[in-house]
């Protein structure tokens, strides 16, 4: 049986999220619907989710004596990473200490953080199909990479960033420095390794929401969302769809492979089933072949969407998960989700247009509150139901479209 306590007061089941932009916003209101006493840590202040939360803190995440003071500070019953650049050997230590439990758990987060501890897990560990692949220190063994069978055309990513920032496609040797220079300019923590992949021609890329739950006994159990279809543009997702549709042979093979890696991510530091949580799974798909490509340990910025299309939405699910409550991921209704980017370089921006945007039948808007706007950053997100997930795709980019950031 659960118990929840009462916030601000000493029964207070209380949540720490490190990391607090549109995601965790959505994850500190569903917590709080649930009664849990929220601390919203941040690099920067006034961070979306600190504007919700109980409590708000600003630290540098990635430097350890920071993260431990605070943890130590604040006695959290859960700490929930929701960014990568975090220190996770820290993490891990205080997790085997006992002094707090880590979601899903600190090994997951060490080896998610950066793009070569998770692919060689999966390929390496695991046995799971991935694209070719080498990690490289330098522009010459990039080069090396390619001409000794990576081939062309490639993408190289820096091991560690966020939301497509330096990843880039390769067509040729006149492109593999400003591809290198841009990795080496985009990672989450500055310059350092990269990872170049073979390209697969792949018919379209799914991301498969994994929760692991505890059920009616105690045990651990998986739950998948309908697979949720996304576009990307460098890297950087721009619209998502729910539900995708696949070949049975497909949606089975991306369930295996998504299990396989979730299962492994949730042992615990003794060994042990553990994690529990959502998981954003992400994976190429041609025909019935899937390959694995990334996986996140928190909710999953193209399951935005399931904000319009789930009876609870991933935010819900990781909530729900977390505090050992029970989770359904069934599907409401088809739907779209588009994004509303800054436009302009400005801070305390205003939006025009959010009239018009909810005009269009069966739509949302969510905007996300950021202090900061830049030309490409996500500021907001349009979302619509619809019984044909192609009419609500058109009808969330149009409702996208008529919100106008401009300065203020």
């Amino acid at each position: 049986m659960t118990t929840l306590g009462t916030p601000l007061s000493p029964s207070a089941t209380k949540v720490m999220l490190l990391g607090s932009g549109e995601l965790g916003k959505e994850v500190l209101i569903a917590l709080q619907r649930l009664g849990v006493e929220t601390i919203a840590v941040d690099r920067y202040d006034n961070a979306p989710g600190q504007q919700v939360a109980h409590h708000a803190r600003t630290i540098t995440m990635s430097d350890p004596a920071q993260l431990k003071t605070l943890i130590e500070a604040e006695r959290p019953h859960l700490v929930v990473p929701e960014i990568e650049a975090i220190a996770t050997p820290m993490l891990q230590e205080i997790e085997a200490a006992g002094l707090v439990r880590v979601i899903p758990t600190a090994r997951a987060a060490r080896l998610t953080m950066d793009r070569e501890g998770i692919r060689r897990l999966a390929a390496e560990t695991l046995g799971l199909p991935t694209s070719p692949y080498q990690f490289c220190d330098s522009l010459e063994e990039l080069q090396a990479a390619i001409d000794a069978g990576i081939g062309y055309p490639c993408i190289v990513k820096p091991v560690m960033s966020s939301s497509g920032k330096g990843q880039s496609k390769i067509d040729g040797p006149a492109d593999v420095k400003t591809a290198w220079d841009y990795a080496m300019s985009g990672g989450r923590v500055g310059p350092g390794r990269i990872i170049v992949e073979g390209f697969i021609a792949f018919d379209y890329e799914i991301t498969q929401l994994t929760v692991r739950a505890l059920g009616a006994n105690g045990d651990i159990e998986t739950h998948f969302c309908d697979p949720i279809g996304h576009v990307q543009v460098s890297g950087d997702y721009v619209e998502s769809w729910q539900p995708h549709p696949m070949t049975p042979t497909a949606l089975a093979e991306s369930r295996r492979i998504a299990k396989a890696v979730t299962d492994d991510l949730g042992m615990g530091h003794d060994g042990q089933p553990s994690g529990l949580g959502l998981f954003g799974v992400e994976l190429f798909v041609k025909g019935d072949q899937v390959w694995f490509s990334e996986v996140s340990p928190r909710p999953h910025d193209t399951g935005m969407v399931t904000m319009i299309t789930q009876w609870q939405n991933e935010f819900e699910l990781h909530a729900r998960a977390i505090l050992g409550l029970p989770v359904s991921t069934a599907l409401k209704s088809p739907g779209a989700s588009a994004v509303i980017y800054g436009g302009v370089e400005a801070t305390g921006i205003v939006f025009d247009g959010v009239d018009e945007a909810l005009r269009v039948p069966n739509s949302e808007i969510r905007l996300f509150g950021k202090p900061e706007s830049f030309v490409k950053r996500r500021m907001g997100v349009a979302l619509v139901h619809d019984a044909d997930v192609e009419v609500a795709r058109t009808q969330a980019k149009l409702a996208a479209s008529k919100v106008k950031p401009r300065i203020a």
